[in-house]
């Protein structure tokens, strides 16, 4: 089977830095992975994408070096084999609050006799290779997002999961489960920053990797320093406004200091 390259990186003691998808466009998730990220994480929850447009972009995405990898938009068991026979490396789940919902997931992600995934990865087989059934359960990444106020206070329950490789942190759900906010970036003066930090300190404890999406390059070195693995920069649709918004208030503004100058 294809080796989960980020996996290794992450055991290797090499941070991962992942982009985000949210538009459903197979030419935006190829010209992204294009771009060098080391993973993509198609946002089945909160970005615009469907199952059909994930399948697409799953496509495209493999015809590069970069890894994908998906946020389901729940704890739905059918949804996450699904999106793993179409050849997704990793899934990535929201609102894992206590154990039985993290068992629930990672358990979903599994073959027989670590869980019960259901046998049909008709696009796994193509991306990973014909011994797919034999090492999916140890290469297929997963991740369960800690964001509620019932998983802070069962951190230890939930990082216990066997199977399960590491947590995700969602600052904007973490700040509203905190009343704070929601937002990335979080300010070290702020209740969901200690947290951030505490959730790290259990995963290192339990041998786990950790990640957490943050909204600039210079947040997630930061949280690299502190010994995050995994760290998500911005998403596609925010690079492009803001790219594009760069480009705009240049333009405009160039053009509006020779309007100043000029003489008539």
């Amino acid at each position: 089977m294809r080796k989960n390259k980020i996996k290794q990186m992450m055991k290797d003691g090499l941070p991962v830095i992942n982009g985000w998808l949210s538009i459903p466009s197979t030419v935006s998730a190829e010209t992204m992975a294009h771009l060098g990220w080391d993973s993509l994480t198609i946002d089945l929850q909160h970005g615009l994408v469907d199952y059909s447009d994930a399948l697409r972009m799953l496509q495209a995405i493999s015809s590069t070096n970069t890894t994908p990898i998906t946020r389901v938009n729940w704890n739905e068991p059918g949804q996450i084999m699904k999106i793993l026979d179409a050849g997704s490396y990793g899934v990535i789940c929201p609102m894992v609050s206590n154990k039985k919902e993290a068992e629930k997931f990672v358990q979903a992600c599994m073959y027989p006799p670590n869980g019960y995934r259901s046998f049909g990865p008709v696009r796994g087989l193509l991306y990973g290779g014909s011994d797919y059934a034999k090492h999916a359960n140890d290469e297929i990444l997963k991740f369960a997002m800690i964001e509620t106020k019932e998983a802070l206070d069962k951190l230890d329950e939930i990082m216990s999961v066997e199977g399960l490789d590491g947590i995700y942190i969602g600052p904007a759900d973490l700040s509203l489960s905190l009343n704070e906010e929601p937002g990335f970036d979080r300010p070290e003066s702020t209740k969901a920053y200690s947290e951030i930090l505490r959730i790290l300190d259990y995963a290192k404890k339990y041998n786990l990797f950790a990640g957490v999406h943050n909204g600039s390059p210079e947040y997630a070195q930061k949280m690299i320093n502190k010994g995050f693995n995994f760290v998500t920069i911005s998403a596609d649709l925010r690079a492009m406004t803001a790219g594009a918004k760069s480009i705009i208030d240049k333009v405009k503004g160039q053009n509006t200091d020779k309007d100043k100058t000029k003489t008539y």
